[in-house]
């Protein structure tokens, strides 16, 4: 299904996320202020307008209220949350994406704000860019519905406890889901019967207060101590 989509924020992030979106079929409007910033040659299937997104007045012109989806990827924090909140009880945007750019701001980043989903770019990063990936330790994507389901990444070393073994061999804890397995360039969607390989990136999505059952079922029940300690 195609959804308009608005993004506020031309950086890099904000062109990276409509390129994307664009790709995959969908409408992209991108808000930018900063004259500078406004690149349409870099996204050219995108809508542009340049506008200060925490106005009121730019997203009634922008008609906000007809995007399925709001992007909040500026480098500022404070813009984001402007942009969120106005996006969720303005415009009664169904669903609001916001970029967390500050990790002491992350805690801010939640319902009361308007925001449905926060991302945070390293974490992002950590699990995209293959050195920043840790190997054998669980790695925090994102966080929905205010840090009650996370998105998590645990790429697998060789002593892994399951390594070699199908899936239907692991004994995942309650409220976790195993959603993709990254090999190499490929992403699989997992089955039963697919036995898991040193290297690979599990992705899950589990609540946070089964993250170290995750963590010990995966890599091993010392895995957590050794995490906590920082061995």
């Amino acid at each position: 299904m195609s959804m308009r989509i608005a993004i506020a924020g031309a950086g890099n992030v904000g062109r990276s996320i409509a390129q994307e979106l664009i790709d995959n079929g969908h409408q992209v409007l991108l808000i930018e202020r900063q004259s500078r910033m406004l690149r349409p040659e870099r996204v050219p299937d995108a809508e542009w307008i340049r506008a200060d997104a925490c106005e009121l007045t730019s997203l009634e012109e922008a008609n906000l209220a007809d995007c399925d989806v709001v992007v909040a990827a500026t480098g500022d924090d404070k813009a984001n949350l402007v942009v969120s909140l106005l996006a969720k009880t303005e415009f009664a945007v169904p669903r609001v994406v916001a970029r967390v750019n500050r990790a002491e701001n992350e805690w801010l980043f939640t319902e009361q704000w308007g925001v449905d989903v926060a991302v945070s770019k390293p974490r992002v990063m950590a699990a995209l860019v293959e050195e920043a990936v840790s190997v054998g330790d669980l790695v925090r994507l994102m966080t929905f519905r205010q840090g009650e389901a996370n998105l998590v990444e645990i790429t697998l070393p060789p002593n892994a406890p399951y390594v070699g073994q199908p899936l239907r061999a692991v004994p995942l804890p309650r409220d976790t889901a195993l959603v993709a397995i990254v090999r190499g360039k490929r992403v699989l969607a997992p089955t039963p019967d697919d036995p898991i390989e040193a290297g690979d990136e599990l992705v899950f999505v589990c609540t946070t207060e089964v993250e170290d059952d995750v963590r010990a079922v995966i890599l091993g029940p010392d895995s957590v101590e050794r995490t906590r300690s920082g061995g």
